[in-house]
């Protein structure tokens, strides 16, 4: 139990190493809640929750998992965070403004999913004040720190439960996104940021901000895990007037990757090194084998300008100018002014339908340009010091949304992952956008982009090989001292192509089998290092049989060199294949 509370707080507090763990027997939900409850105490000065974990709130959720099977129950024992403009039942929400809360009496639609799946809500998380802004400060409880560089920004208006996913208070975190605001803070944070096409995960139990367009997202630190969140909330409510029946993304491989034409914009104290991080991900784009067309993205920015440049700005009154009219001076003065700008404009009737005219001329060209294809652009162009945006609170907040605020109107899925490092501390990320329609397509590149390590490090020096591993070489595991002993450096986790087969041989110790299919296999877990070629040959000689040495395939179609085994020995095995890995078996 100590090794792994060791690992959590190196950073590894995910719903695969927790699962591992539970099934495992190496430890028990209570005790990872403990570790969390005091992590978050340890960071409460960071304002990253506005309802902080305390045991007496969640222990009747770990109480009610000895009534699941930890089989059936996908998310058993997994904690998560909740954005507080979403409900959970018997918890205030406040939506950042203390005179609004109320106390709900039924979970949102997709805690509801997720607790019956097995997770734990930990606590409600801070945000810019009805999800108005993209920059994380405009709380009256506080302003949330970014989870690498304490002065800078994390990204509103999901800032608290990006930033809780980042410091390992949870495993994932619920937030919303009109304008960006499930995107912007994994960005700034290092994470994954998924957000679905609109009305594929209901919004019932969530405090409107534009309810026609709102959509409620999910930080993860993978890929993978953000879509196991969304394999269990997905699914039409029919009690919500927003939601609708969508079923899982197929993933696949788009026929294009469309990149801005013109000069990008990159702004505040990293805009050079944003640039140049830019500049390295459209060479690690390269490396995924989808040819890339150049496009004028002026359609995208038209759609984005008028989400505040418009009368869809009413929207935001529509939904909370009641509560803001009855309760003077409750709401923060930047948030009044947004939100009474929708009250004072000077749009009438005519002018909505105007622009609703314009925005579906505006998608049937986006459409057409996005068929077979998706879109990549930076998540933001740039970030801000906390001091630099409470001088100039506006400015900065709009340059946030950018590259964010044109996907909710045009109905768009994005998926926003990480790409370099722009500096240290300051993580650069992409978003991937696709039509409603083919969601797999912006998944699919994701995936492959998350594999294709930048050039520097993909393609190994002459003096070094790359060595995919899938058994008791891998990190944490018995023999992962012999990669350090023969100088092996870890780069990424990745997948075997879906062509392979695992079988637990009957050896001392128990290792896998790996081996190739001629027709049918799955995607097996695997981790990819890097080796020098003077120990190469040495490590491969000591390989016991029926274990060798051969090429792998992995899910990019790419091969490199990694442990394989003869055929003859799995006659007598256990087919592990089911698992997805060794980690799941062992």
């Amino acid at each position: 139990m100590i090794a792994l509370i060791k690992q959590l707080q190196a950073g590894t507090l995910s719903i695969k190493h927790l699962r591992q763990a539970y099934l495992n027997g190496k430890i028990t939900p209570e005790e990872i809640i403990w570790s969390i409850i005091r992590r978050a105490e340890e960071d409460a000065a960071m304002n990253i929750w506005i309802t902080p974990p305390r045991m007496e709130r969640i222990k009747p959720y770990l109480d009610r998992l000895s009534q699941l099977n930890i089989a059936d129950a996908p998310l058993w024992g997994i904690p998560f965070g909740i954005k507080d403009n979403i409900d959970w039942a018997g918890v205030p929400t406040t939506a950042g403004c203390p005179d609004y809360q109320y106390l709900p009496k039924e979970h949102a639609t997709v805690v509801a999913r997720l607790i019956a799946a097995g997770a734990i809500p930990v606590g409600k998380t801070n945000l810019d004040q009805f999800a108005t802004g993209l920059v994380g400060t405009r709380s009256p409880y506080g302003e949330t720190h970014n989870a690498l560089k304490g002065e800078l920004i994390s990204g509103g208006s999901s800032s608290g439960s990006a930033v809780a996913v980042a410091r390992r208070h949870a495993a994932f975190s619920l937030g919303t996104d009109t304008a960006g605001s499930g995107r912007v803070p994994a960005a700034l944070n290092g994470l994954v940021g998924f957000k679905p096409r609109l009305g594929a995960w209901p919004t019932k139990g969530v405090v409107p901000a534009c309810a026609s367009i709102d959509c409620i997202t999910v930080f993860t630190t993978s890929l993978d895990e953000a879509l196991e969140v969304d394999r269990i909330v997905r699914g039409l409510d029919d009690s919500d007037p927003w939601s609708l029946t969508a079923y899982p993304p197929i993933t696949a491989a788009p026929s294009h990757l469309l990149l801005p034409k013109e000069p990008l914009y990159f702004f505040g104290p990293y805009a050079v090194e944003y640039e140049q991080a830019w500049k390295l991900t459209v060479e690690r784009l390269e490396l995924l084998n989808i040819p890339i067309q150049y496009v004028d993205t002026q359609p995208f920015h038209q759609a984005a300008n008028l989400l505040y440049g418009g009368p869809f700005i009413e929207e935001r009154w529509a939904g909370l100018g009641s509560f803001i009219d009855a309760h003077p001076d409750s709401a923060l003065p930047i948030t009044e002014q947004i939100l009474r700008s929708g009250l004072e404009s000077k749009y009438d009737g005519a002018s909505v339908f105007k622009a609703m005219h314009t925005l579906q001329a505006i998608r049937l060209e986006t459409n057409k340009l996005l068929k077979d294809a998706v879109l990549v652009m930076p998540t933001s162009g740039g970030t801000w010091t906390r001091e630099q945006v409470r001088n100039d609170p506006i400015k900065t907040n709009t340059d946030m949304g950018i590259y964010t605020n044109h996907c909710n109107l045009l109905d768009l899925c994005a998926v926003a992952v990480p790409s370099e490092t722009a500096a240290e501390n300051v993580p650069f990320g992409i978003t991937i956008f696709a039509v409603a329609a083919n969601e797999g397509y912006a998944i699919g590149t994701a995936e492959r982009f998350g594999s294709a390590i930048p050039l520097d490090t993909i393609t190994p020096s002459p003096k070094h090989t790359l060595v995919a591993v899938c058994g008791l070489h891998m990190r944490g595991l018995q023999l992962e001292n012999q990669m350090l002993q023969y100088g092996a450096r870890f780069l990424r986790e990745d997948k075997t192509a879906a062509k392979y087969s695992m079988y637990k041989l009957p050896t001392q110790p128990t290792k896998p089998g790996l081996i190739k299919q001629m027709d049918g296999g799955s995607k097996i877990d695997l981790e990819v290092w890097e080796m020098p070629l003077e120990t190469f040959g040495a490590f491969t000689a000591n390989i016991p049989g029926p274990l060798g040495m051969g090429k792998v395939e992995l899910q990019d179609g790419t091969e490199v060199p990694g442990f394989v085994c003869e055929a003859y020995a799995v006659s007598d095995a256990e087919d592990v294949t089911p698992f997805g890995g060794w980690r799941a078996v062992k």
